[in-house]
């Protein structure tokens, strides 16, 4: 998971949107400040380019072995279409029957409330941290559409208050999303799979920031202040 914030994003400015929720997946590249090899390699994998490029090697391979391929090879555009369109269809992709085998609709609705669930409480977590008290304020969840691989999973906060923008999250804000979202019980890969299902990649679950309570606020403050946590009402 990567969560999408100018702070953790080098190129920041790809960020900045007239109306939510901003999308990011196909539209515009992101090049995270910090991550692994494998965040790497995921991020390249997502690029077209490099996907059809791939695909195409064995057409780049063959004129070096066999001189008499060689010419039949580069003139059969056609057949470098159908093994593209193949990749992209078959092999990374799933068919709406392949799909409907991944579960039931009931499992994939189960794991996407339980991620509802989830997201509403970081957001609220979020905006008792940052005092926020107007208006909405969204997780936006994408994941990629491709389905033999491991997802690509981009998580932020946006607000149209005072005017449509990601929301820059701290390192306290970025470890509610890290120990909220997901964990053993609910997996990237268990969400992906129910996206999947409901051919649905891109998530939004909102909250009203006035309707987060005064104890959560409290508690929020506390933790930035490095005390310990008020007894929940009634203890």
């Amino acid at each position: 998971m990567l969560i999408v914030a100018p702070d953790t994003i080098a190129n920041a400015g790809v960020l900045e949107t007239r109306s939510l929720p901003k999308k990011f997946l196909g539209r515009v590249q992101l090049v995270p400040r910090r991550g692994g090899i494998g965040l790497w390699a995921r991020f390249i994998l997502e690029m077209q380019l490099v996907r059809y490029l791939s695909a195409l090697i064995p057409f780049m391979i063959i004129p070096f072995m066999s001189y008499d391929l060689a010419l039949p090879v580069t003139q059969a555009p056609l057949a470098m279409l159908v093994v593209i369109a193949l990749v992209e269809l078959k092999v990374l992709r799933l068919s709406p029957r392949a799909r409907e085998r991944l579960m039931s609709e009931d499992e994939a609705a189960r794991r996407v409330d339980a991620f509802a669930f989830r997201a509403k409480g970081a957001l609220r977590r979020i905006a008792a941290r940052k005092d926020l008290r107007e208006g909405e304020i969204m997780l936006v969840l994408e994941q990629s559409e491709l389905a033999r691989v491991a997802p690509l999973t981009l998580v932020s906060v946006q607000t149209a208050i005072p005017e449509p923008h990601v929301v820059n999250l701290d390192a306290g804000d970025r470890a509610i999303l890290d120990e909220m979202l997901f964990d053993a019980d609910l997996t990237e890969r268990m969400l992906h799979a129910a996206n999947l299902r409901q051919d649905k990649v891109i998530r939004e679950v909102k909250i009203e920031t006035r309707g987060v309570s005064a104890h959560a606020r409290l508690a929020a403050w506390m933790e930035q202040n490095g005390q310990g946590a008020p007894e929940p009402a009634g203890a």
